[in-house]
């Protein structure tokens, strides 16, 4: 399997961190408490982020799920809030007017629920074994939360109303499937993004007359923080082409082992990069948080590492 990206890949990825530094630098996310701008979303939808995969004939850029990989792990790398994977992952079902820059998020039907960005939505998609449902959040009586990703909005919701269906079982399964990719591919560039934040600050400061990072033991660990990025995104990478080309192998177990390695890549290089930032690893300033606590809460979206895991495990 060829993992090298190709022209069209390189230009979305390029196109899309350009996209990611003017219009969501991590500042302004700390300062909306991660609430999601409208106007940069819009610059997020004429980009074709949430179209990727739909047919040209929709309006849509007629890509793979691979495609939609290299974007989202710039993303992710970038912190970019919102419920992205669900908007992306829901275009197809016509939630929202496919040329709209609609705000669409996603939960499991549980009681009681969790839900992120619903002061945000424009439509809240459920999930259960039936299908999908599309919900007004105005409907919805909830409570905001305080949230463990200061850039992640979170609502408890005890009861969720029945709505609209909006896709039959077999679809909200595939969605599950791509939900998990696009959230492992985010969670790659998390880990990737968070690597570079590290390195660029053990060389600029400096103990002892040196750079930190020119002392073996970070060394080592950055390289290790570096080599788990690579895993995560290769794994997930190599998710996206079995959904896109399912001879390759069994699409689920693909899935679930990027959303393994990816979360736990993710989670790994956050602690480790707080580790290396010293004293100011713990303070609110410095970014390495959010990078960890974005990757706590992106590992729980469509299925935990665990819950993932436990799945190899019962496939064995």
């Amino acid at each position: 399997m060829d993992f090298q990206l190709t022209a069209l890949q390189e230009e979305l990825r390029d196109t899309t961190r350009k996209l990611c530094a003017g219009r969501f630098p991590v500042a302004a996310s700390r300062a909306s408490g991660g609430r999601v701008d409208a106007a940069a979303w819009r610059d997020l939808g004429e980009a074709g982020v949430f179209t990727l995969r739909l047919p040209e004939e929709r309006a849509g850029l007629g890509l793979g799920c691979t495609d939609a990989a290299v974007v989202f792990e710039e993303l992710g790398r970038a912190l970019v809030p919102g419920p992205l994977v669900w908007t992306e992952v829901t275009a197809a079902w016509g939630v929202v007017p496919e040329r709209a820059a609609g705000v669409v998020g996603g939960v499991e039907r549980a009681t009681p629920a969790t839900v992120e960005h619903l002061g945000d939505l424009d439509v809240l998609v459920v999930l259960d074994d039936e299908g999908a449902w599309a919900v007004d959040p105005t409907a919805v009586g909830a409570s905001e939360l305080p949230p463990f990703d200061p850039l992640t909005p979170v609502w408890r919701v005890d009861t969720l109303p029945r709505g609209e269906r909006v896709a039959p079982s077999a679809a909200a399964r595939r969605a599950r499937l791509e939900g998990a990719t696009l959230a492992a591919a985010q969670l790659a560039g998390l880990a990737s993004g968070v690597c570079e934040l590290t390195v660029a600050y053990t060389r600029q400061r400096h103990q002892f007359g040196r750079p930190v990072g020119s002392f073996q033991a970070v060394k080592h660990a950055l390289a290790d923080m570096l080599v788990r990025a690579e895993m995560a995104r290769v794994q997930a990478y190599a998710a996206a082409a079995h959904l896109d080309e399912p001879a390759l192998g069994d699409p689920s177990r693909a899935v679930a082992a990027a959303k393994v390695i990816a979360g736990d890549a993710a989670r790994a290089n956050g602690r480790a990069s707080v580790q290396l930032h010293g004293g100011m690893g713990m303070t609110w300033e410095v970014d390495a948080h959010l990078y960890l606590k974005r990757a706590v809460v992106l590992d729980r979206a469509f299925g935990s590492s665990g819950a993932h895991a436990l799945s190899l495990a019962r496939g064995l």
